[in-house]
């Protein structure tokens, strides 16, 4: 029997650990062991929220704690935080970016944004200012932005449980990044209304390998099977 590597999911901007659960499910049955993070101040998570550079430190942690290779999976906003959360772990040995970013460390969410050719998705009419310092989503707004593939049961589940997210992490650089220098698969999905497919495209060149879903940004609701496949597939090769 092939024993697997052990996946870890971080999760996006505005969400926490419980997004994955129906794909830790697909893994359980498939053999795979998993841990989804909160990062600070997103879900259960009694942390206050932090920035870009917390994010990692907390992922960080948790990779230091496992025994074995490890298969690390960014989602979104969560593709800068494994990027630098991978920086010098010998243990990681792929990471995957679902319709995430997969950042140099000399670059940000915005730097890289800013750099591209434009390019409009819904996500962008979603946010709202929360405070001084955060932004929220629009529930109306976000369920075709994020969701549009999901089941509507999923989708409402999922808004109720949003969460705000801090403006600074999408301004931070990196500083360090393992990308380029671990394996790493691309999950570009072909209808995302959150990050733009040809933003995607720019970021999935930079990658070992590309997979091609053609689905919304959340994979993990809408893709499940096929999302754990992969993983699956990564984790026992």
């Amino acid at each position: 029997m092939t024993t697997a590597s052990t996946v870890v999911l971080v999760h996006g901007a505005w969400h926490g650990a419980w997004c994955f659960a129906s794909l830790q499910h697909a893994l359980d049955d498939l053999g795979v062991p998993s841990y989804a993070i909160d990062l600070p101040g997103h879900g259960a998570s009694e942390l206050p929220l932090g920035d870009l550079h917390g994010d990692a430190a907390h992922v960080a942690g948790l990779l230091d704690r496992i025994d074995g290779p490890v298969v690390v999976v960014g989602h979104s906003y969560g593709g800068a935080v494994v990027s630098l959360a991978a920086a010098g772990r010998s243990n990681v040995q792929h990471l995957v970016y679902l319709a995430a970013f997969a950042l140099h460390a000399d670059e940000s969410v915005i730097s890289l944004l800013r750099s591209l050719p434009p390019a409009a998705v819904g996500l962008s009419a979603a946010m709202r200012p929360h405070g001084e310092a955060c932004s929220v989503l629009d529930p109306v707004l976000a369920v075709p932005a994020l969701y549009g593939d999901c089941p509507r049961p999923a989708a409402e589940a999922a808004l109720a449980r949003l969460s705000p997210q801090p403006q600074a992490t999408m301004v931070q650089t990196l500083g360090a990044s393992a990308l380029g220098s671990v394996p790493s698969t691309y999950v570009l999905c072909q209808r995302d209304d959150a990050v733009h497919p040809s933003h995607q495209s720019v970021m999935a060149a930079r990658c070992t390998h590309t997979v091609v879903f053609d689905c919304d940004h959340s994979p993990f609701l809408s893709r499940t099977a096929d999302t754990a496949a992969l993983l699956h597939r990564l984790a026992t090769s």
